[in-house]
């Protein structure tokens, strides 16, 4: 990837968090004399950066994942820290947040460890300022995913949790779960060995469980439990703080445009392309909505 593009898009990435942390931070509590949803932004981002160091060092993508899940983690410790009180709105979505990206980060670190490697980055820990650009792409989107929730948990006001609060919760226990359903079918799947000690799906493609309702299904079950995060911070935002209302709309365009679903797609097109039940597969089974097969 050309220098320029890669500086370009890293200074950007600072640039949109620092936008969102002015907007949310309109209403936020304080902590040293600063709003605690801006210091959320900076944690953010200065995590990636202090592990941006050993990884280019080592040129070693193998934290990367893990690290993620640990940011998310440590905003989270964070603001429960720095808070003055805390609702059961603050609390659930503390909670939900830290066990979303406990399970996650564990999840991914456990399957890079199983592989050895991450192929995404074969070339660009190679090159300073790509693998940079990673690296803080990667904090921002820590900070923009969790910006409704830490908008709310951060807010000086608060609102009862209210039916707009259980609707919100109980879409995130459904995306949640889709999620690690989908996940963990897709490991069993990879895993499968047979009598002979061999690996039963080895060059084949899932098409079991939800993979048979949907082509990604655990992206599925991920952008529906952030927005289930922002129905649940909803009340409580006003003016500017509404601004972080785009969580759920960055997950979705990030795993439908960006880094998700285009990758794996094409991957996916290399590898069985020219397979008939591949092509079948594809037709009949949606991208990412669960719905039943045409």
């Amino acid at each position: 990837m050309a220098r320029k593009v890669t500086i370009f898009s890293t200074v950007g990435a600072v640039i949109v968090g620092a936008l969102v942390a002015l907007a949310g931070a309109s209403n936020s509590a304080s902590f040293g004399g600063m709003p605690v949803f801006a210091w959320c932004a900076i944690i953010s981002f200065g995590v990636q950066w202090v592990a941006f160091i050993p990884a280019w060092k080592n040129h070693s993508e193998r934290f990367f994942d893990l690290t993620g899940s640990l940011t998310y983690l440590t905003v989270t410790v964070f603001v429960l820290l720095t808070v003055p009180s805390l609702d059961l709105r603050s609390t659930l979505l503390i909670i939900m947040i830290g066990l979303w990206a406990l399970r996650l980060g564990t999840f991914l670190y456990s399957r890079v460890k199983s592989v050895g490697a991450d192929t995404r980055f074969d070339v660009m820990k190679y090159e300073f300022f790509w693998f940079l650009m990673t690296w803080t792409l990667q904090g921002l989107w820590v900070f923009l995913t969790s910006t409704a929730a830490l908008a709310a948990i951060t807010v000086t006001q608060q609102e009862e949790f209210g039916v707009l609060g259980i609707v919100g919760l109980s879409i995130w226990m459904v995306g949640f779960s889709i999620e690690v359903i989908a996940d963990e079918q897709k490991r069993r799947f990879r895993n499968e060995i047979n009598d002979q000690g061999n690996q039963v799906n080895r060059g084949t493609f899932i098409r079991t469980g939800l993979w048979k309702y949907s082509r990604h299904p655990n992206y599925f079950g991920e952008i529906a439990l952030w927005v289930g995060v922002a129905v649940i911070a909803f009340p409580v935002l006003s003016g500017w703080s509404f601004v972080t209302l785009i969580s759920p709309a960055f997950v979705y365009l990030l795993l439908t445009k960006v880094s998700g679903i285009p990758m794996l797609e094409a991957s996916a097109n290399k590898r069985w392309g020219d397979n008939p039940e591949y092509q079948k597969y594809k037709k009949d089974t949606p991208m990412l909505f669960l719905k039943p097969r045409r």
